[in-house]
């Protein structure tokens, strides 16, 4: 057999179509809240932290309504900040919540 035509283990194939699908993308935590950081700045982050990015949407804690509101009004720029540095993440949009912020 040749080497085009041996058999590939299903955990290959599986990795593989993850992959080309961009499932398999993940970025570091900490690259994606330095990124955030960058784009709020250092006031905001402090009562925020970025969660997971699900079909383009990242999802952020915040800790109070004030805070949401505030970043609400950014979303536009927000975005395009965190596309610029984290493009690989293809962030279309925000969803906030209030919760705790460590």
């Amino acid at each position: 057999m040749s080497r085009q035509n041996a058999p590939q283990r299903i955990g290959d194939v599986v990795a593989q179509l993850l992959s080309r699908r961009g499932y398999a993308r993940e970025l570091s935590p900490a690259i994606e809240d330095q990124a955030w950081r960058e784009a709020v700045g250092n006031a905001l982050a402090e009562h925020s932290r970025p969660g997971r990015t699900r079909r383009g949407v990242l999802e952020v804690t915040v800790r109070n309504s004030t805070v949401m509101q505030e970043l609400v009004f950014q979303r536009t720029e927000l975005v395009k900040k965190l596309t610029e540095r984290l493009p690989e993440a293809k962030i279309s949009d925000l969803r906030f919540r209030v919760g705790v912020v460590d």
